[in-house]
């Protein structure tokens, strides 16, 4: 950060923390020593983060990083018990899953080149969440999981699966959804899911090797670029029935079992 950093207020002030630095974003999550999930109070605020976004032409890249000691252990789902106990129809835990389905399509859609920068752990919807950024960086000791098929759960977050089989491919995305297996930041990389891997230290020095060039391109080519390449990949998901993905998460949820606790969902 340089002196021109000025520091904006997040809409909670808790759940994420937000730093301009001209014309880049640094998105923090878990400023505060939370869980490092993705509760409500996380996807409220960079849902509204990013719907301000369309006002500030200025922003040209978005860095999204985490606080706690590891990026995200996925969705909060003691959230999800709640949100049933509330309401036993499912339509709460529905509007939980719509706003992880919109914030996807929000950071896939935003004029910003959007980085994420991992470390410690990327589990479920953590792993999801990154998995739409454009530019994805990881410290070699990250260790990455989709546990959803062995929690019970189908991988109904923020439509993800149509992205991350995009991204890295049906047959490899299969094989780690079916078995939950944790892989390494080496096979991140080998699988697209990480475009730099770089031991934690140097971390922020991939981040910058990034943004020095991209604040030097032509804006209006920079966001053109970005939206054709999102089209190209939205293309490979004809088929996309991400909008489904709240309402299976309740079916599967609301189905009579044991209580789902809070975790790596």
């Amino acid at each position: 950060m340089t002196e021109s950093t000025r520091a904006l207020t997040s809409p909670s002030g808790k759940s994420i923390r937000v730093e301009q630095d001209g014309p880049v974003l640094h998105v923090r999550l878990n400023p505060w020593d939370q869980d490092d999930t993705l509760g409500v109070a996380v996807l409220d605020d960079l849902l509204l983060l990013l719907d301000d976004l369309h006002e500030r032409p200025d922003i040209r890249i978005l860095v999204l990083s985490s606080m706690g000691p590891d990026f995200c252990l996925g969705a909060d789902r003691a959230e999800y018990q709640a949100a049933l106990v509330a309401d036993p129809t499912g339509a709460g835990l529905r509007r939980i899953a719509d706003k992880a389905h919109r914030l996807c399509q929000a950071l896939e859609n935003t004029h910003a080149v959007t980085i994420a920068r991992l470390h410690g752990r990327v589990i479920g919807a953590g792993l999801a969440l990154a998995s739409f950024c454009d530019l994805r960086a990881g410290a070699d000791t990250c260790r990455f999981r989709m546990p959803e098929l062995g929690i019970g759960l189908p991988p109904a977050w923020g439509g993800a699966m149509g992205r991350l089989v995009s991204e890295a491919g049906a047959a490899r995305i299969r094989e780690l959804m079916l078995t939950c297996d944790v892989f390494d930041a080496a096979a991140a990389h080998r699988l697209g899911l990480l475009h730099r891997t770089t031991p934690l230290d140097q971390l922020d020095d991939v981040v910058l090797a990034w943004t020095r060039p991209l604040v030097r391109r032509s804006p209006e080519a920079l966001v053109l670029t970005k939206r054709m390449l999102a089209g190209y990949a939205r293309a490979d998901r004809t088929a996309d029935v991400s909008l489904l993905d709240s309402h299976l998460l309740t079916a599967q949820i609301n189905q009579p079992r044991g209580p789902v606790g809070a975790g790596t969902g």
